[in-house]
């Protein structure tokens, strides 16, 4: 035997669990070869969590004036959200948007273009009513709708309506004006997503101006023509 055939010898005769010492554990168990998603929290949960940052707020005149919180109402699985402006004095007493007369002219409003009120969710850029009934002063605008964004960003609708110019300068800046800017759709991304939005005359406008009413009732159409489109059930 040449010194070749006996190292080939060797190689062939080593039991290679011995020579590197291995040990096998082995287990009943299925290997799970799908990793697990982390639980996502749901929209009552994220709410709610909204709601008590708001609740916390410090250094707020409209919260230091107000009785509670009016954080919003309606479905929260809805599809269409409304933002307002803010509390008024009935909203600020009951807590919950849109319950004064201003509210009763939304809801004849949404029945006119066949939606019932608690089909969609509702709420507005402050949360806190503004003393005197007074328009939500720009940084209080720009301090609130960061809520409104995360507060959007939880519902996901797919359409947005704005009332009133508060509505629209928290999303869009002050530099535009609601009479240029009313019945037209728009798009605003938020959070990498985007959402569709228009802007039309705030009820308690309308219940000033009446004669503006038409124009509103023209927004109104698009806002029904849209939902029928996008295949959107109320």
């Amino acid at each position: 035997m040449t010194l070749e055939d006996k190292n080939q010898n060797d190689i062939v005769s080593t039991n290679p669990k011995n020579s590197l010492d291995i040990k096998y554990v082995f287990s009943d168990e299925p290997i799970n070869r799908f990793k697990t998603k982390p639980k996502l929290e749901d929209k009552s949960t994220l709410l709610s969590k909204l709601k008590q940052e708001i609740e916390n707020i410090e250094n707020c005149e409209l919260k230091n004036s107000s009785n509670k919180i009016v954080f919003s109402d309606g479905n929260d699985q809805s599809k269409v959200m409304i933002i307002g402006e803010g509390p008024g004095h009935k909203e600020d007493e009951i807590g919950k948007p849109f319950v004064g007369d201003a509210g009763m002219l939304l809801n004849k409003m949404l029945k006119a273009i066949k939606i019932e009120r608690n089909k969609v969710y509702i709420t507005n850029v402050v949360n806190y009513r503004p003393p005197g009934n007074r328009k939500p002063e720009p940084a209080e605008i720009t301090r609130y709708s960061n809520f409104l964004r995360k507060h959007i960003s939880i519902i996901e609708p797919k359409i947005l309506i704005l009332m009133g110019s508060t509505a629209m300068e928290s999303l869009f800046g002050s530099k535009i004006k609601i009479t240029k800017e009313r019945g037209i759709w728009k798009n605003i991304i938020i959070n990498q997503k985007t959402y569709l939005c228009m802007t039309t005359f705030h009820p308690a406008y309308l219940l000033r101006q009446p004669e503006q009413k038409k124009y509103s009732w023209t927004d109104l159409k698009e806002i029904r023509k849209k939902i029928d489109q996008l295949n959107i059930i109320l």
